[in-house]
Order: C-alpha cells, then structure tokens, then sequence
C-alpha cells in the first residue's frame, strides 16, 4: 500500500474519531495535566537537594514543605491518569466494536459475487484479528502519542527555564533521533500489511481443511494439507520477522542516541556546575529533565511501527466496510403472490468473458410444477440465483405476476420463496430454535406436526433432549441426511407462495426419500415449485422439465413426452435407470 492510501486510511481513521470530539479533548486536558503534574517532580526534586547545602546544615521547613507539594501533586497525576485511561480505552473499544459491527453488518447485505470472489476466512481474520490490532494499535497511539508529544514540549519548557545553553545541546541533537525513527518506521509498513493479509488466506485455509476433516483423512491428504500450511507459515513468519525485526530496532536506536545526549549534558552540565553557571540541585532537575526528554521519542517510535500495523489492519477493515451491497431499489411488493413466472430474453455470466446464459426465455404458469435438470455446470443454479436476486441479470427481465423482480423490495421477493437446498445451515442452537427461524411465532405442535410429516420426529425424540437440544451444524452430531430434514421441516412450517428445492433430498437414502414425497407433493400443491435435481426418478411427476445445457434450455415437456422425444432427457434418464 503506497503513501497515498495510507494517508487515505489515516483520514478515514480521524472521521471516525470525529464522534468522539468531547471524549477527545477530556483526554488531551487530562494528558496535559498529568505531563504538567509529572514534569513538576523533577523541579521539587531540585529544590529538595539544595535544601540540603551540606551535614548539619539542612533546611527541614523548606525539605518538608517541598515533600508535602510533591505527595499532593503524585496524587493528583494519579486521579488525572485513570480517568485519561477510562476515557481512552472507552474511545478505542467503542470505535472497534463500531468497526466490526459494520464490517458484519455489511457481511450480511454483500454482493455473492463479492462474497465468493474471496476466501470467506479471510473475512473472519479481518473482523476478529485485525479489529483487535487496529485495537492495540489506536489504544497505543491515545496512551502514548498524546503525553509523548506533550512531554517532550514541557520538558523543553523546563529545560530552557533551568539553563538554555544546556538544554540547546538537546534540542539540537532531537532531528538525529526523529529522522532515525522515520527512516525505519517507513519500511515496516508494507511488512505488517503483507503480514495482514498472510495471516487472513492462514485463518481460511484453516476452516477450509477443519470443515472437510473427513474427505481430508479419507483422501490421505494430511501429509499434503501441512506441508502447504508449513508453506503458508513459512510466508507469514517471514512477513512477521521482518515487520517484527524493523519495528523493534527502532527503540534501541532512538536509545542509544538519547543516552549519547544525555552523557553529553552530564558532563556539560557538570563542567557548569564546577564554574558556578548552575546549583546542584539545578543539574539534578536538569539530568531528570534530560532522560525524560528522550522516553517520549523512544515511545512515538515504538508508537508509530505500531500504528503502521493497525492501519494495515484499519485498510483490510474499511475495505470489507466499503464492499458493494446488494442494490434494493425496489419499492413494489407481491404479497399473496400467484406465482406466475417469466424470463425473458436473459442473459448472465458470472465472469463477464465467458459466456454462460444468453437470450434465455421461459414462462411459469402459477402452481406449476418446474423440474430443471441437465448436466454440471449447465446453470442449473444459476437460474435459482437470478430468480432470488443473488446475483443481478446482465441482460433482459425476470418478471414475477407481472412485476419485474428489480422493481420489487428484496426482502419482500426472497420472503414470497421457500428454499431447500443442497448445502444445509443449521446454527449452534436447540433443535426448536433452528426449526422457528423462519417461524418464530410457530406453536410447539405445529412444529411437531412439520416434523412428523418429514419424518423428521423419530430421529428428534432419540437425542438427549429431544426438540430442545443444542446442535451445531458442523458439530458432527448429526449426519448430513438428519440435517437436510430439518431444513425441509424449517420450510414445511412457514410454506411461502413460491419453492425451490435445488437438490433437496441428495443426502437422504431413496427409503426416506419415498416418504417425505408425499409431504414435498402436499407442500408443493398450488404452489409455483422450482425442482433441481440430478435423480430423475424425483421428478417425473413435474409439469414441465426443462433440460439446460451451456445456459440454454435445449428441451422442454414432460415426462413423457420429452422421453418420445428420445434427446438429451431420454438418454439420461435412461442412463439412470439401466
């Protein structure tokens, strides 16, 4: 990432602050105070040694009065910190929390193609690791920028108001260090951004190999599955130590050359002392002042290779924030749709080179029974997608009781649906909770009702707890079949006008499968139904089959007659059945 987008993101980074303006200038009030209050300790401590002239000759009154001064103000820097703490960590997590709402609830209105144009691991490392980095990172830079800066102006003041002839030898000296750190600091950037976006494609390869544990172990591809992570780590290591190996010589260095001003003042300051150009008490205050003055540039450096790091992490956030969302223009509704569907004329290609649907017409009567088959990668799902908005059409229209689907309000066009797919989703809550999700005011006897008649009941009341569960969907609690069946009996309690059932019963053996029909046909009566399936026993009793191929439907008819017409259909079906 160049200069120009990092400034970018830095700017992006002080609107955010913007909110937080009152909070903001407590906490410089506060810093000044406690920078003020704690650089006061040095010139007490001056005074007290020169009430102390030599034995026997010590001014008690002015000893204990200068004690009594330093206790009140060490109190006061104190109360003046915590509450600059309160103040800051409030900002910081406010403004994270903030963050990785919106990156979440952008997640939720995402195009799909975006969404599936990235590893979704990836959006997991940027909302949990790098919100907590930017975390650190911003927490660092109010705790310490803030007094740092502050301090190193006082300690100036000071300085200059105790010997200006010493305190120019530190001033002069300051650029060598300030130039130090930002020749270093520049080069950690790029190492913690690469170092960012490593540990994202990690975190993802990660799930991907967690979530396919079984096919992994099967395939005997453990012994390949780590030696690409190793690679991975490999990667990311060597991005870490070197961000790490930059970010760390910075405070040695700036060390190092503070501690080479600071031997120049003593022995300067000494040589004064001797002469008679400054008291004892004075140099004291002064070599405090002195090694005061260097920590706040030790603590920027340290300060800005970490705050490269968060607004590395900062970018990857406000990138996932400013993804495109789904456009919901629509205004109309179709509340009690018909199901009267039509496509005409689409086109659609999810990349724009290849093409995959073009000039593709087909017109749904309501209550129909549609039944799409053909073979992988013909647009099976692709048909699905374009219906339910998933993705946008490039061409022509998709018209639902007359109304084109753009024009409809999202929401409203995907409630009119009800969808069983292949792919099941099922979250970490009881049984009930799952089946209520699209029904939440549902009675426990109709869900038991919904259960039985997809016989779903039997293998419910065998778990430990029967209906109230807790089951996860990737737990291993269940098998892929018992999962499908709830998600059919999630549909069967809230039937919408319009199904789809995109490989409905692909994991459940042919036995449960004969069963559940006898609810899918009760579900599916009057009911506009999109069938995708690759079992072409399943669908003989549609009204219309449609055979895609290469994004165009090549037949259409029924059962009989697309077999009479013996092509693609026929030669499939009897694959199937020989």
């Amino acid at each position: 990432m160049n200069n120009k987008s990092q400034s970018k993101i830095l700017n992006r980074i002080l609107m955010e602050l913007r909110v937080y303006s009152f909070n903001i200038i407590i906490s410089i009030l506060c810093a000044m105070t406690t920078v003020y209050l704690t650089l006061r300790i040095p010139i007490l401590t001056g005074r007290a040694v020169d009430c102390i002239v030599k034995a026997g000759e010590i001014d008690y009154d002015s000893l204990i009065s200068v004690l009594k001064e330093m206790t009140v103000i060490v109190s006061l820097t104190f109360v003046s910190q915590w509450v600059m703490s309160r103040i800051n960590n409030r900002i910081t997590y406010n403004i994270t929390k903030n963050l990785r709402d919106r990156a979440f609830g952008r997640l939720q209105n995402m195009k799909l193609a975006e969404i599936d144009s990235h590893p979704h691991g990836d959006y997991v490392s940027r909302i949990v690791s790098d919100a907590d980095t930017f975390a650190d990172g911003l927490l660092m830079g109010f705790t310490q920028l803030f007094t740092g800066v502050l301090t190193i102006l006082g300690t100036i003041y000071f300085m200059v108001m105790i010997s200006w002839k010493i305190a120019l030898i530190v001033i002069i000296a300051t650029p060598l260090s300030l130039l130090l750190a930002k020749f270093i600091s520049s080069r950690t950037y790029s190492f913690f951004g690469k170092q960012a976006k490593l540990r994202g494609a990690e975190t993802s390869y990660i799930e991907e190999i967690i979530l396919n544990k079984n096919i992994v172990r099967n395939m005997n591809y453990e012994g390949h599955a780590l030696d690409k992570f190793e690679e991975m780590n490999d990667e990311l290591t060597d991005a870490a130590m070197k961000a790490t190996f930059y970010s760390s010589i910075v405070n040695p260095s700036t060390r190092l050359i503070n501690n080479l001003i600071y031997a120049s003042v003593g022995v300067f300051g000494g040589l004064m002392a001797i002469s008679g150009g400054i008291t004892v008490g004075g140099l004291t205050s002064f070599l405090s002042y002195a090694s005061t003055y260097g920590k706040p540039f030790n603590e920027i450096s340290g300060v800005v290779t970490e705050f490269q790091n968060a607004i590395a992490c900062a970018g990857r956030l406000f990138e996932m924030i400013d993804a495109e969302v789904e456009v919901n223009e629509g205004q109309e509704s179709i509340d009690g749709a018909r199901g009267a569907i039509e496509f005409k004329d689409v086109s659609f290609s999810y990349d724009k080179s290849k093409k995959l649907i073009e000039h593709l017409n087909l017109k749904v009567e309501p209550g129909q029974r549609v039944a799409i088959v053909g073979p992988t990668g013909a647009g099976k799902s692709t048909i699905i997608n374009l219906l339910m908005r998933f993705y946008d059409i490039d061409g022509g229209q998709i018209l639902i009781d007359g109304k084109n689907i753009k024009d409809i309000e999202l929401d409203n066009l995907r409630s009119n649906f009800g969808m069983v797919l292949q792919e099941t989703w099922l979250k970490n809550a009881t049984v009930k909770e799952n089946l209520k999700m699209a029904s939440p005011n549902a009675t426990d006897d109709e869900i038991v009702a919904a259960a039985k008649a997809t016989h779903a009941h039997s293998f419910i009341k065998r778990m430990p707890y029967g209906y109230d569960t807790v089951i996860s969907g990737d737990n291993g609690s269940l098998s892929q079949g018992q999962m499908q069946l709830l998600c059919i009996t999630r549909v069967m309690l809230n039937i919408p006008p319009m199904l789809i059932l995109d490989e409905a019963t692909s994991s459940i053996d042919t036995r449960t499968e004969q069963k559940i029909q006898s609810a899918f046909n009760k579900m599916m009566k009057g009911r506009t139904t999109f069938v995708v399936a690759h079992r072409l026993s399943t669908i003989r009793e549609a009204d219309v089959i449609l055979f895609v191929k290469d994004g165009q439907i090549v037949e259409q008819g029924n059962h009989s007659e697309l077999l009479h017409k013996d092509g693609y259909y026929a030669k499939l079906y009897r694959s199937q059945i020989e």
